[in-house]
């Protein structure tokens, strides 16, 4: 009567798959935050490891060490899975290093979502609910198939559906054809092949022409965006230029590429990795400006050690600074500790002693990091406090109004351009917490430049002109020779003139982790690393 059973305990069995076990939850979790548009989840990855964690193992001990390799390669999968930079792009930036504890904290803080953080301890719930009587690996393994097979495109993709139109209905996660990511790579390389051929032709060097002074006012974290987010966008400043550009593309969301650019700006859009090798010298702006007999000069309000900032300066062939900030009182403490001066104090001491110079046409590169994230503003104790965007940027506007004052109080014609770097990035969005920007989303690239023609007798229009078309540096290069031309003509310039068919430029920005163009007024996003273009997400969906 035992025998059956004897023989049946002694005989060989077939290998048991096993579930996912707690790991349902590492993969649920995933499709909560790829419903919610927080995950850019890679689908054959995900299938490959949960293949991983169910394959039979013979022996507790090779189970025990499975778990072992499996978390760390989950918690890297995980953050593979996320719109965060490659893990190589934050070793390459050893000055992040040098933030402040304090700045460091505020970042941390931005990434908690109280709300997404209230549907995962939901979702923990359910799970431990639904556990004891839900095959949940079936589920599980069941939806990464689906995922799999939903981002083949020959699958379930027409051959020629649109990119924009071809939604995943569940996840919302975009299903493009293979055509529609190609015809975005040969739009892109004939952007780039067109921009190669494009420079600024300078006219010839004349003592006829009137003299007067360029000043570029190059200032870090401001973009309409964040003008808008502060209700700053209707400002004395901007009301006060005699030129403004509407959709002005700095082609980057970092402080030293968009410099660069600007010392650049003379020759088409380049791509970001050609921004580090040797630049053509008809590209040089400040080096067409000496050639016209302007003497460059370079200034900061702060002493350019962050990431290398001074030194990418002049790499580009500019000067060392002519004054450092540490000639004026500390009103700000940077993100990482170091002195920031006030820009009016820095500006004024400049043209107090340029005015004393002899040469009779001078070109200036000044840079401000008045606002850039984390600064703090110095009280009248010396002690550091921390301050909003907006008081800082009602400074920042108010020290150029008053600069502007002074420079049409001492008669000197010049010309000022007003060139933010790039946005402070005050929204976050589904693909980056607030002040990220590794990703140059047009909210951060489309920044507020404009031109004021001073002492140069132009009539002072009731309202600044503006430009609507997509521009970028080329425009600023040609419309600095035009206005050197026209005064070679007449002290006073032709402001309609000078901004005829400025030279257009797509919207194209990069960074080493990420390009964004605009197509069909949409914008998409192609990650370091990856070869498709995703629409990148409207933050207000």
């Amino acid at each position: 009567m035992n025998a059956p059973e004897r023989l049946s305990l002694s005989a060989p069995t077939a290998a048991c798959w096993p579930g996912l076990g707690v790991w349902n939850l590492y993969f649920l979790l995933k499709f909560l935050l790829l419903g919610l548009g927080l995950l850019n989840l890679q689908p054959l990855p995900n299938l490959v490891f949960a293949a991983f964690l169910v394959v039979p193992l013979a022996g507790a001990p090779w189970r025990i060490v499975r778990q072992l390799i499996a978390i760390p390669l989950g918690v890297a999968l995980l953050y593979h899975d996320t719109w965060l930079p490659p893990f190589e792009r934050l070793l390459a930036q050893p000055g992040v290093l040098d933030f402040t504890p304090a700045y460091l904290l505020d970042l941390a803080g931005r990434f908690v979502d109280w709300t997404v953080l209230g549907l995962c301890a939901l979702l923990v719930i359910g799970y431990s609910y639904a556990a004891s009587w839900i095959r949940l690996s079936t589920v599980c393994l069941g939806g990464l198939i689906w995922l799999n097979l939903a981002s083949t495109p020959l699958l379930f993709a027409p051959p020629n559906a649109d990119a924009a139109s071809a939604v995943a209905p569940a996840t919302g996660s975009p299903v493009r054809p293979v055509q529609d990511n190609v015809d975005l790579d040969t739009w892109l390389d004939s952007f780039f092949r067109t921009e190669a051929t494009r420079r600024t032709q300078f006219p010839l060097r004349s003592e006829q022409t009137a003299a007067f002074d360029v000043l570029f006012i190059n200032v870090c974290s401001l973009a309409w965006d964040d003008l808008d987010a502060v209700e700053l966008r209707d400002n004395a400043l901007l009301k006060r230029m005699d030129v403004i550009f509407d959709r002005f593309n700095s082609a980057t969301s970092y402080s030293g590429p968009a410099a660069i650019r600007l010392l650049r700006a003379s020759c088409g859009q380049p791509r970001h990795q050609a921004l580090y090798e040797p630049a053509p010298e008809q590209c040089l702006l400040f080096q067409n400006l000496a050639n016209l007999g302007f003497q460059a000069a370079t200034l900061m309000n702060h002493n350019g050690k962050f990431d290398g900032f001074a030194g990418e300066i002049e790499a580009q062939g500019m000067p060392q600074p002519t004054l450092t900030s540490q000639n004026f009182s500390r009103a700000l403490a940077g993100f990482d500790g170091s002195p920031i001066a006030r820009d009016f104090d820095v500006l004024n001491g400049w043209w107090e002693r340029r005015q004393a110079l002899p040469q009779p046409q001078v070109s200036l590169f000044y840079n401000s990091i008045s606002l850039h994230d984390g600064n703090r503003i110095v009280g009248a104790e010396g002690n550091a406090q921390s301050a909003e965007y907006r008081p800082r940027a009602q400074r920042l506007l108010d020290d150029l109004n008053r600069f502007i004052d002074e420079l049409e109080r001492s008669g000197r014609p010049v010309a000022l351009l007003l060139v933010p770097e790039h946005g402070a990035a005050l929204h976050g969005d589904r693909m980056q917490i607030a002040g990220m920007r590794e990703i140059p989303r047009p909210s951060i690239t489309q920044v507020p430049v404009g031109l004021k023609l001073i002492g140069m007798g132009a009539p002072r229009e009731a309202q600044p002109v503006h430009i609507q078309q997509p521009t970028s540096f080329l425009a600023l290069s040609e419309l600095v020779s035009r206005l050197y031309a026209a005064r070679q003509q007449a002290s006073t310039p032709d402001l309609n003139a000078l901004i005829a068919d400025l030279p257009q430029t797509e919207l194209v920005s990069e960074t080493a982790g990420a390009q964004v163009i605009e197509r069909a007024g949409k914008p998409y996003v192609r990650l370091s690393g990856q070869t498709i273009w995703l629409p990148y997400p409207n933050r207000f969906e």
